[in-house]
């Protein structure tokens, strides 16, 4: 049986949208789409979670997108507000589990820059013994090496992590590993899986 939990942070512990931040700074719902799909786009903002600097990454973006210059600054300087809240039912589910014991872990694709910003914001860490962070590691999921970090950090193998996250590629990897692995949907599903687990 599982004797620690690992949680995914965005989309499990943490709503995150891009678009909650960018439609502040662009009215139009087609051009919003557009901007999300194009110019700060989820598949750019995975070179952070990589390890890549932001100092890096914004000029280059602003060179391709100039006219979007402000908006491309807004992600870097703002990004704590693509963060609407948690995920409901979630931060209830980690009081219970931290109340009854269990070691906390966080295993997630963030960058480490940005990562810097939102934790202070969230005391709910405070409850977690470690989190390993892609971008402070260079290395992001589902490459095996970041599983292989959380192993030596968490001191566990295997079939004494229980994991949650809401990618299937995520999931996969950690199974291959060996962990206990729940494809995230909602607090509900999360639950019955822990108490099955015996870990609620």
């Amino acid at each position: 049986m599982p004797s620690a939990v690992v949680f995914d942070i965005g989309r499990v512990l943490f709503e995150w949208q891009l678009s909650a931040l960018f439609a502040k700074l662009i009215a139009d719902p087609d051009e919003l789409a557009w901007f999300v799909a194009n110019v700060v786009t989820e598949e750019w903002h995975y070179q952070h979670d990589r390890g890549r600097s932001l100092a890096e990454m914004v000029p280059e973006r602003i060179a391709e997108f100039p006219a979007y210059a402000a908006h491309i600054h807004a992600y870097a300087a703002r990004f704590n507000e693509t963060v609407p809240g948690p995920v409901a039912g979630m931060p209830a589910l980690v009081e219970r589990l931290h109340a009854r014991g269990v070691p906390l872990y966080g295993l997630t694709n963030f960058g480490d820059e940005l990562w810097a910003r939102f934790r202070p914001t969230q005391p709910i860490f405070d409850l977690f013994a470690d989190v390993i962070v892609s971008g402070a590691e260079k290395v992001a999921k589902p490459d095996p090496a970041i599983y292989a970090i959380a192993e030596a950090r968490t001191g566990r193998r295997g079939g004494e992590l229980f994991f949650t996250d809401d990618n299937p590629d995520n999931i996969a990897a950690a199974r291959a590993r060996g962990w206990h692995a729940h494809l995230f949907t909602d607090a509900t599903s999360l639950e019955t899986r822990l108490v099955a687990a015996g870990l609620l």
